[in-house]
């Protein structure tokens, strides 16, 4: 059994995943695997990871939708979780490249009993458009990234043994890991959301907590590097998902209906 399940939230972007599975290929902790959670069905990710699969050196688990039903990420991550072979799951998106040292540090944390947050990087056009052209993670590093047109630059500051913060920030999906019976025990996500913007992340931190799991910060820990790119939803998507969100804490349920079991 692997310490840990990396679960990948991944739709079409192809180029940014094989950056993304790169940067795993180089972690300096290994005993992981991988898990590509599609929210599509394509030919072109198949075809990419049947060829590759032997060069990296954990397994990887493919899930995608048998049919394109639009958004559905909380379906598929659902899938993901019963997917997993390890107890410690870790969530990042598509367009998030890991630091060499975050298998490591999400490793140190697989017995805890918290929700593990992360924070991400914010890549700025330039250095992103260079990542992607050269398929390179060179530039990837602090020196590199201070004199860039990125932001949240403090996020990209490794610190493991000394706090640079006693804040702890929320749940962004794009970085942060529990145990998977925390998960079973809230139903996993909600799969009434099917637009993007607000949904994966703050329903499940809410559910989570009001369930009594703490929260545990990886800032300048665990880091990932966010490539740039423009929205897919508008803010009309965003209040109408807030709705949603505030219609269900009136309910205070624990347990969605619409999650990995469908309840009545």
């Amino acid at each position: 059994m692997p310490s840990i399940s990396i679960v990948i939230s991944y739709y079409k972007a192809l180029g940014d995943l094989k950056l993304i599975l790169k940067a795993l290929n180089q972690q300096s902790k290994s005993d992981f695997e991988v898990i590509i959670s599609e929210d599509d069905t394509s030919q072109n990710t198949k075809k990419f990871l049947n060829n590759n699969q032997p060069k990296y050196n954990f397994p990887i688990l493919h899930n995608y939708q048998s049919e394109d039903l639009g958004f559905r990420k909380n379906m598929m991550l659902n899938r993901a979780i019963l997917s997993a072979n390890a107890e410690m799951l870790v969530f990042i998106d598509g367009d998030c490249i890991p630091h060499k040292h975050f298998v490591k540090e999400y490793i140190k944390e697989k017995e805890s009993d918290s929700i593990l947050v992360g924070r991400r990087v914010m890549l700025g056009p330039k250095i992103s458009a260079n990542i992607q052209a050269t398929e390179s993670l060179k530039t990837l590093n602090i020196f590199s990234i201070l004199t860039s047109d990125s932001t949240k630059i403090k996020d990209a500051i490794y610190s493991p043994y000394l706090p640079l913060t006693t804040k702890i920030r929320g749940l962004v999906g794009c970085n942060w890991g529990i145990n998977k019976n925390h998960l079973l025990a809230i139903n996993g996500y909600d799969e009434d959301y099917i637009t993007a913007g607000v949904g994966e992340d703050n329903d499940v931190e809410w559910r989570l907590e009001l369930n009594g799991v703490t929260k545990k910060s990886m800032k300048n820990k665990a880091i990932v590097y966010h490539l740039h790119h423009e929205r897919s939803y508008t803010k009309d998507v965003i209040f109408a998902n807030m709705d949603i969100w505030k219609a269900k804490q009136k309910t205070n349920y624990i347990q969605c209906i619409s999650g990995i079991e469908k309840l009545d």
